[in-house]
């Protein structure tokens, strides 16, 4: 394993930014700031105007292998996710079959330890039947980020809408529960309606049928289970204005029981996109219109909305490039969303401090995560390299998603992810790759 030493860059860290170098040695950070001298054999990198980042940690994707592997692998999603500044991702249990047994949890962790080039954590997925199963976790509350509940609509049986047995599991599970939060028959009565009123129907009704109020009922009905089972809930991509009543920002992360996250699409489109975008845009919970997205932001930046995600969810063209009604939901993130946050520092949306909280410290936090999502002595190296004048076009050509598309094709950033860490190793370089060692499994700390 080589050890580098980056020198002379602006490092980004905890709320502040310091000038200085960074130490790589043996996969951790071993030293942080001020001029380092070393006689050990290292790799120098020239980070003088250039910006150091813990690496972003992704709490929502879908790489779909096992069995959805011709919309995408861990392999190839996990590259995508390396070439952007992404160096952890935690994975849904929506794959087919749905991750509905420990065998089948550890299955995706054996791919991922021989293909992905991130490190990596896989939720346990929550079914109807599958209870025994799902309780068998708590034996491995250091080994698993999570347990995942759809509590709205969903492929397969991967719907949990029966209330007592969601009862059960929010009294029962000892880690934390991620919930995707929309009330189901709420769906459907809008979809009824609208169909009595249109003959077809168009992708800007999409955010009409997973309006508002079902993103609400159902977000508040999960925080009541944590409320009265004292359970640790993150509820994933709130996406409405009204949902943020709902959520607290007086005490710190590390204190909070409920813990709430966005994600990027949220808080870049909003349902004026449908008309030139269409299904490419199509996903749930629903983009909705922009007085939530700014609704969103500034939620963001008071701490009611506590991390940043990207829900990376790949289709093919041609499960996108259909009607309404049949077209899948979900679109592809995860390579251009730190370049996205920058763009949004660039505007003067965001601070950059707050990029590094919102997308790596925070969810290192929210999760427990050992060792990572920070720029400190003693932890991992998993750090992100980012020129802020290295202007990148996304084009068909530089998307690495096995989709091959993105709705930010055309998009024009002006900063780039240069280099990435994972484990202290130079994983990617300016457009190369290095894959000979792959990402490790996330450890938690609970």
């Amino acid at each position: 394993m080589s050890n580098y030493l980056i020198k002379d860059t602006r490092i980004v860290n905890e709320g502040q930014s310091i000038y200085g170098d960074v130490l790589i040695k043996n996969a951790i950070i071993e030293k942080v700031g001020g001029v380092i001298n070393t006689n050990e054999n290292v790799n120098e990198i020239n980070g003088s105007n250039k910006i150091l980042l813990p690496g972003v940690i992704d709490d929502q994707v879908h790489f779909r292998e096992p069995g959805l592997t011709h919309k995408a692998t861990i392999y190839t999603e996990a590259k995508a996710a390396i070439a952007g500044g992404t160096t952890s991702f935690m994975e849904m249990p929506n794959t087919k079959p749905p991750v509905f047994t420990q065998e089948l949890l550890e299955e995706k962790y054996n791919i991922a330890h021989q293909n992905s080039l991130a490190n990596y954590s896989f939720f346990m997925g929550t079914g109807n039947d599958n209870y025994d199963e799902l309780m068998k976790t708590n034996d491995k509350k250091n080994e698993v980020c999570g347990i995942k509940i759809f509590m709205g609509s969903s492929t397969g049986n991967l719907l949990v809408d029966n209330p007592i047995l969601l009862d059960k599991i929010f009294a029962n599970a000892e880690l934390l529960i991620a919930t995707h939060c929309e009330e189901e028959s709420i769906i459907l009565n809008n979809l009824e309606k609208l169909k009595k009123e249109k003959a077809v129907l168009e992708p800007a009704d999409h955010a009409i049928i997973r309006n508002e109020d079902a993103c609400y009922e159902s977000s508040l009905k999960a925080i009541q289970l944590a409320q009265k089972h004292d359970t640790r809930l993150h509820i994933l991509h709130i996406s409405t204005a009204k949902e943020l009543q709902l959520f607290g920002n007086m005490m710190p992360l590390k204190e909070k029981k409920i813990t709430a996250e966005v994600c990027v699409h949220h808080l870049h489109f909003t349902a004026n996109d449908y008309a030139s975008l269409g299904n490419k845009i199509k996903c749930n919970p629903a983009i909705k219109t922009a007085e939530n997205k700014t609704a969103l932001w500034q939620a963001l930046l008071d701490n009611k909305l506590d991390i940043i995600a990207t829900d990376h969810a790949p289709h093919t063209l041609e499960e996108k490039n259909v009607s309404y009604e049949n077209a899948h939901a979900g679109l592809p993130l995860v390579q251009h969303a730190l370049q996205l946050m920058l763009y949004y520092v660039q505007q003067g949306k965001i601070s950059i401090e707050k990029v590094a909280e919102k997308m790596s410290q925070a969810v290192a936090e929210c999760y427990n995560i050992k060792q990572r999502g920070f720029i400190k002595e003693g932890y991992f190296a998993d750090l992100a390299l980012v020129d802020m004048n290295k202007p990148q076009t996304v084009t068909k050509e530089n998307i690495l998603y096995k989709c091959k598309w993105s709705p930010l094709e055309g998009f024009n950033f002006n900063a780039s992810v240069t280099h990435t860490f994972v484990n202290g190793n130079l994983v990617y370089e300016n457009g190369i790759f290095n894959e000979a060692i792959k990402g490790q499994r996330l450890k938690f700390d609970r």
